[in-house]
Order: C-alpha cells, then structure tokens, then sequence
C-alpha cells in the first residue's frame, strides 16, 4: 500500500483513504487488546451482558467489533488492485494462496506465542489472523469466478450463513472438525495435550473478503472519485438502514433486544451484537461503517490526521505482531513489579486507564512501525516485505 509520505496524487488519495481506515482500526484492536490484557478481570460475554456491562465498558468493546469486518473487506479489496497492477488473475490467485498459507502458519506459531507464552503449547486460539487466512484461500479460487458471480455468492453467505446457526455436529462425527473451522465455534481436541479454539469460524468471513474483491473496480485506475464517493454513501447507508430493519424485527440471526430502565442501556441492548461467528447484523452494522468511515477518509484528502492514521495502516501485521509482543512482556513486567492485584491477574482499576494505556502505546508504537512502513515501499526488491 502507499506510505504516508508519498507524493500527493489522485491515486494516492484513493489509497491513502484505506490505508487510513486501516490505521484507524487497528488503533481500535490495540484498545481491546490492551483492555484484553490488563481488564481480564472484567471479561466480556459475546454478546455482552447488558446488566453487568458498564456503558464505558460496552462502548470500548463495541469499537473493537469494527476492526475484523473492516480488515477482511479491506484484504479483499487490496487483492483486486493489486490484481490490477499486475494485470494477471493467476498472479493474485497465487499471491493470495501463499500469503493466505503464511498468515495460517503465523496463527500457529509467532502469533499464538504472543498470547500464551507457553512451548510447547497446550492450547492453540485460532483467532482473526488464521480468519484472513483462510479466506484468503478461499479467495485464491474464487477470484476465478465473474464479478457478478462472486457479489452473489459474498451476499448469500454474509446474509445466509445464519440460517445454519442450529446445524451442529458431535465429536463422534466426521464433520465435526471441518463445520467446527467454518462456523460452529468450539475446541478441537488434537491430542491429550493439545487443544485448538476455533475462535473465528471463517465461512462469514469468506463473505465478507470475497464482497471487499467485489468492490475492487470502485477504486480502479481512473475512476471518477466522485462516482465512488456516491456509491460508498449509498452502499453504507442501505446497510445500516438495513441493519436497523432487521433489528427492530428482533429475530433473524441474533440475539432479542429488549428495553431496559434508561435510555443508554436501551441502545446497548439494541447494538449488542454476536461476533462468534459474526451475525448478519453484526457485519451489516460494522461493513456499513466502515464504507462510509472509508468515503469520509477519502473526502479529507491530504489532511495530516489522515497521513498519520495511514502510517499505522501501511503495515498491518508489522503492528500487529510489534503490540502483542509489547503487550505482553508489559503484563509479566507489571506482575513482576506489582503483583497480582484483581484475584488471578494484575489489571487496570477503570476503564480509562485502559483508554489512557492504549493511547500511550500507540504513541510509542507510531516511530517504528514508520519506519518499517517507510522501508516496505523503499525496498520492492525485497520480496517477503510485502506480506507485513
């Protein structure tokens, strides 16, 4: 993608917008993270208990549900330009069978390690990284298939994949590892010491990345930005207005909201949402965000805000890898120095701490992951840069 210091042009604004997207949500998932790391103590129900959910609390977490549905649109919209400059379907359908196969073995390996520091390791959370993955995988056969083609199959899975939310299959049955991977959430028991979370079942998110494809010649060379800008409102707001359709009905695919004494616990009620897996609402609520958050970006043009957010979004998994590892080595730190302080864990007292940690982190994170942004679009020569 484009570094934030490239020369101002129609093109890069186009992509300068998401990469700033990027950015912005991956400061959202450094925030959940951060809240994942030092407010365990306070964990959160998928979908959160309302009850027992302070509105701090629900809003931080809420934010966060934007930050997978945004990725993987994005994946699939960055695979059909970069489709573009290479000028050869079986060029992507390649790159995005090795890249998807790297992120999988990265889930395994260096990602799984940041969480548990554990070797050998006794559980293994597939989780958002082995999501994009997959789908990326998935995608690599996909890209085979007619434009229009791959539009239906991105909405029928997004919108359909609900309808199978009763089908589930025992341990005993040989469908119970592949339909575990692709939508029932569950463990996995590889051996007496070994188990495996399937975390982020990866058939909604196939949707999503193969409709981020889809939406691929909306950016292409030469396209009207106005055009584009039309379509991003339209198609954002048909989804959230499809989204509150659907849950005033109260019923298709998610959870029941109900009225509660106040007003903020009514509307934490009506936007608590499932994320495991991802529910139609779920994803029509954060894809229509994103679309229009996506056309605001691009509208700002060159503005320093947008420049700064594109830095973090120029190299996505160097940051992601980077903050697990700090965030880790600052909770053993923290433990070694303070002691456990709520129960099993050493954690922040509120929730603005949370805020102020990820704040803070972001900052001393921003200098090198410029840097590495900055070496990516230096040294093209340097081939397995591109998949950082």
């Amino acid at each position: 993608m484009t570094s934030a210091s490239a020369t101002p042009t129609l093109l890069t604004q186009r992509l300068q917008s998401i990469d700033a997207l990027r950015g912005l949500v991956i400061l959202f998932m450094l925030l959940d993270h951060v809240r994942e790391t030092f407010f365990l103590h306070r964990q959160v129900s998928d979908p959160m208990a309302i009850d027992t959910t302070e509105p701090s609390l629900f809003v931080s977490r809420t934010l966060a549900h934007l930050c997978a549905p945004v990725f993987v649109l994005l994946t699939g919209l960055s695979a059909w330009l970069y489709g573009e400059k290479h000028q050869s379907r079986s060029d992507v359908s390649a790159f995005l069978f090795k890249r998807g196969l790297f992120l999988v073995v990265l889930e395994f390996t260096l990602v799984n390690f940041a969480w548990t520091f554990q070797l050998p390791p006794s559980v293994i959370y597939l989780q958002v990284i082995w999501a994009i993955g997959v789908s990326m995988i998935a995608l690599s056969l996909l890209v085979w298939l007619p434009r229009a083609a791959l539009l239906v199959l991105a909405a029928v899975i997004i919108a359909g994949h609900n309808l199978l939310d009763s089908l589930h299959f025992g341990v005993q049955s040989a469908l119970h590892v592949p339909w575990a991977i692709l939508h029932d959430r569950g463990w996995l028991e590889y051996s007496e010491h070994l188990r495996l979370r399937t975390s982020y079942p990866v058939l909604p998110w196939i949707g999503v990345i193969a409709l981020g494809y889809g939406l691929g010649p909306w950016f292409a060379r030469g396209s009207q930005a106005d055009q584009r800008q039309h379509r991003l409102l339209l198609a954002g707001l048909l989804a959230l207005l499809g989204f509150v359709a659907l849950r005033m009905v109260n019923g298709y695919g998610e959870a029941p909201w109900s009225g509660y004494p106040t007003l903020t616990q009514t509307l934490m009620s009506f936007f608590n949402i499932t994320k495991y897996p991802p529910s139609l609402l779920f994803l029509a609520l954060t894809l229509s965000c994103g679309l229009l958050l996506l056309r605001a970006f691009e509208r700002a043009g060159q503005a320093r805000w947008i420049s700064v957010l594109a830095v973090f979004g120029a190299a996505p998994m160097f940051f992601y890898l980077l903050h697990l590892y700090v965030l880790k080595l600052l909770y053993l730190a923290s433990v070694a120095l303070f002691g456990l302080n709520h129960g099993d864990y050493f954690g922040f007292d509120g929730i603005a701490a949370v805020w102020l940690g990820a704040l803070l982190l972001a900052v001393s994170l921003y200098l090198p992951v410029r840097w590495f942004a900055r070496l990516k679009q230096r040294r093209r020569d340097i081939g397995w840069l591109k998949y950082f």
